[in-house]
């Protein structure tokens, strides 16, 4: 019996483990049995194997060959397996040493041709392989930039099964091909390039009037606040949403890794453009599903939703009370804990989901554009604007209630309007001074802080709460919202230059949770 070793990465959500990857050549009826819970793709792994090895100009062994996918009990879906299948069936023909594919760690699909195709998740898996240990991958080219993001691993792309051969035999590339690279961790510019070019394009100078609401957008920014923006059609609040991510900061190394993770998992990462370096901006349709918000799927093939892809970002939520029941409730969850976990009858899945919700929302089913045009009885606006329920407002740190914008608004605001980079670099100053309050410490803003520690570490002055006693006697502040409050507070003294918030700040920060 001949028998030859090789390795892949199956991906349950953003987390990998490696898998071994037998093959066995026996005596017997021929054929090529796959065994280890392949899912119907891994399964025509069977067709492809054989197709690109023939027109490599191996020899497919005309022997009974399993193939075994270990652990066995680890559910495995896709067609990245393709590589260290026929690798690990080559090293039981002999076709090389069985000993120089024994470490490798092969992620990738095979054409029938038997060049090498790229496939989704190629970042986790590499992070997951690095930490088992692993210091070789073989990825297909397409794919070596972003495999080498990862430090410590040796990376090598291929385009051809046909070179891999000739690596693994210690040749030459053949003379058709080019010669194959190792990765060297890419520069990242392309897709921060990009962003920046279309985040450039927006400006909160555009948005006319609505200063106070420009003063809670930079608050949000500051410290990473929740925001509902609620207001008649025209007033601005789609604009003001969307020049949100052009007042964050660029995502340091490690939130770049979780972010681009994330989206390879999804297949979203532009060819060539490796790694996401700005906050993503996701904006789902008022229609979208309960699954397309925070992921779903079956058993084998989970993925991940707006609230996941919107990680180190911004969720924005147009039409909001549009969204269909228990839709918004779903977020709940993500909200508190900063991560969505999905779990089904045979594999539960993780996906971090730690976002900057942003809501916004008219004040009556009709929409009318001025007030005084509508024609809702205040129970239909009640009902309206109660399909945001009260558990997911309270999770909702600022409120605004935009005005509509008169003519002496614009006029005036067309000298006064700040750009995005002048608020922006405040945002940078208050952040830099919450980061060097949270050196040590997990947390990377005043939104991410939990309220035990607000309430230990980071708690105001005494008497500076004094403001909240009655507001907590009366329920109009449940203890929720009185961590939230505290938690603007801290931005705002932030955005001041104070070292802990006053008096001042405790009271414009309840104003803020309150929408007055």
């Amino acid at each position: 019996m001949a028998l030859a070793r090789a390795r892949a990465v199956a991906l349950l959500g953003v987390d990998g483990a490696l898998v071994d990857v037998e093959a066995a050549i026996t005596s017997g009826v021929p054929g090529l049995h796959l065994v280890g819970l392949p899912d119907a793709a891994l399964n025509e792994a069977r067709d492809r194997v054989r197709a690109a090895i023939l027109n490599s100009g191996e020899q497919w062994p005309n022997r009974h060959v399993t193939v075994s996918l270990f652990p066995a009990s680890m559910p495995k879906r896709g067609s990245g397996f393709d590589l260290a299948i026929a690798v690990a069936l080559l090293g039981a023909e002999g076709a090389f040493s069985a000993e120089s594919c024994a470490g490798m760690v092969l992620i990738g699909e095979l054409g029938l041709d038997g060049r090498a195709r790229p496939v989704a998740g190629v970042l986790p898996a590499v992070l997951a392989a690095a930490d088992a240990g692993a210091d070789t991958v073989v990825v297909p080219r397409v794919n070596l930039a972003e495999a080498s993001l990862v430090p410590g691993v040796r990376v090598i792309g291929i385009r051809t099964l046909r070179a891999l051969v000739a690596r693994l035999r210690d040749l030459p590339p053949p003379d058709e091909e080019e010669a194959d690279e190792e990765g060297t961790p890419p520069q990242p510019n392309g897709l921060a390039a990009r962003s920046r070019a279309r985040r450039g394009d927006l400006d909160l100078a555009d948005v006319r009037g609505q200063a106070d609401a420009r003063k809670v957008l930079e608050v949000s920014a500051a410290g990473g606040h929740h925001l509902l923006l609620a207001g008649p059609p025209g007033c601005g609040k789609t604009m003001l949403a969307e020049r949100l991510p052009t007042l964050l900061p660029e995502l340091d190394h490690d939130a770049a890794l979780e972010v681009t993770a994330i989206h390879s998992v999804a297949g979203g990462l532009p060819t060539g453009q490796p790694l996401i370096t700005d906050p993503p901006f996701c904006a789902p349709h008022h229609t979208a599903s309960r699954a397309a918000l925070v992921g779903g799927g079956s058993n084998r093939l989970i993925q991940p939703g707006a609230a996941s892809l919107a990680h180190r970002g911004v969720l924005f939520l147009d039409e909001s009370p549009e969204f269909a029941g228990g839709v918004l409730d779903a977020l709940r969850q993500p909200l508190e804990v900063g991560e969505v976990v999905i779990a089904r009858s045979g594999a539960t899945a993780r996906f971090p989901a730690r976002f900057t919700l942003l809501l916004a929302a008219n004040f009556c089913p009709c929409a009318a554009a001025k007030i005084r045009d509508c024609t809702c009885p205040p129970s239909t606006r009640q009902r309206y604007l109660a399909r945001l329920s009260g558990p997911l407002l309270d999770r909702i740190d600022l409120k605004s209630e935009l005005k509509e914008v008169s003519r002496a608004d614009l006029r005036y605001d067309l000298h006064v309007a700040e750009s995005s980079a002048t608020v922006a670099e405040r945002v940078l100053v208050a952040r830099d001074r919450a980061r060097e309050r949270l050196a040590d410490l997990p947390w990377r803003t005043n939104a991410d802080v939990p309220g035990r520690e607000l309430r230990r570490r980071f708690a105001p002055p005494h008497g500076a709460l004094a403001a909240l006693d009655q507001p907590l006697a009366d329920g109009r502040l449940s203890a929720r919202g009185l961590d939230r409050v505290v938690r603007v507070a801290w931005t705002l003294a932030d955005l001041a230059g104070k070292d802990a918030p006053t008096a001042s700040e405790v009271d414009e920060a309840f104003g803020l949770w309150q929408g007055r």
